[in-house]
């Protein structure tokens, strides 16, 4: 199976929309991947938390199909947990998912 991770932990807003959430959005549509998970980890969290243009991204991305999961501890130190879950991401302690990323058939691309 195709399955690839997305690590997103940039809190550069170009880099969110000209290149994390632009291609998780198109990624299982055109058929690229059979699954996909978008991790949001770090700084990412606190600008998503902030910004209502790339909430709006997000959800694109979520209507595909896309997983999506935050760092519990880093939305934890952002006081943004719950804002998070409402968009529909999972907070939960993402180490473990990228361990068994990198530790199976995963593909892992950081930003």
């Amino acid at each position: 199976m195709d399955k690839l991770l997305i690590v997103w932990s940039s809190g550069d807003a170009e880099v969110a929309k000209k290149m994390v959430l632009l291609y998780s959005s198109v990624i299982l549509p055109r058929g690229y991947w059979e699954r996909a998970h978008l991790m949001i980890w770090g700084p990412s969290i606190k600008l998503l938390a902030e910004n209502q243009e790339l909430q709006t991204m997000l959800a694109k991305v979520k209507e595909t199909g896309v997983e999506l999961s935050c760092c519990v501890v880093c939305s934890d130190e952002y006081g943004v947990t719950e804002q998070l879950e409402a968009m529909g991401v999972e907070a939960i302690h993402t180490g473990e998912l990228m361990t068994e990323a990198l530790k199976t058939d995963w593909k892992v691309v950081t930003f």
